[in-house]
């Protein structure tokens, strides 16, 4: 029971704890995309710059203030818990080696949606997110 009671209190309490555990991002900090534009049509594979402002670039796993790396949203909205590490998936693509352009080959023709979200350290976004405007391209057949 003492178990049972520990990991009910441990539920209630780790999103506490961990969104103290976030890395602040300096006010006015913007990522956004270079290219390619919103609206854009586009046809593959399609080339992908990553623009980043008040802050500066690191790779995954190296800790300096103001810094981090920057993870691709590809057809999904940014996850709902903000306070994780990003998971690795074909729709949250990380560049942790501190890449700023990325060249996607995979994309299928139709309209796609693409978006920045910066981690830190850890994967962890920062407090506040530091999110890009989602854009929408048509990759052209």
């Amino acid at each position: 029971m003492r178990t049972l009671i520990a990991a009910a209190l441990l539920a209630l309490v780790c999103p506490l704890l961990c969104a103290a555990d976030r890395t602040p991002a300096p006010a006015g900090a913007a990522a956004y995309l270079i290219s390619p534009k919103d609206g854009a049509r586009v046809r593959g594979p399609v080339l992908v710059q990553f623009g980043l402002r008040g802050m500066g670039i690191a790779p995954a796993g190296v800790k300096f203030d103001n810094t981090g790396h920057h993870h691709l949203l590809i057809d999904t909205d940014p996850p709902a818990d903000l306070a994780a590490p990003l998971p690795a998936t074909d729709k949250i693509v990380h560049f942790g080696k501190g890449q700023t352009e990325t060249t996607l080959s995979t994309l299928s023709p139709g309209k796609h949606t693409l978006q920045l979200l910066l981690g830190d350290q850890n994967h962890v976004p920062h407090d506040p997110p530091v999110l890009s405007k989602k854009i929408t391209i048509t990759v052209l057949k």
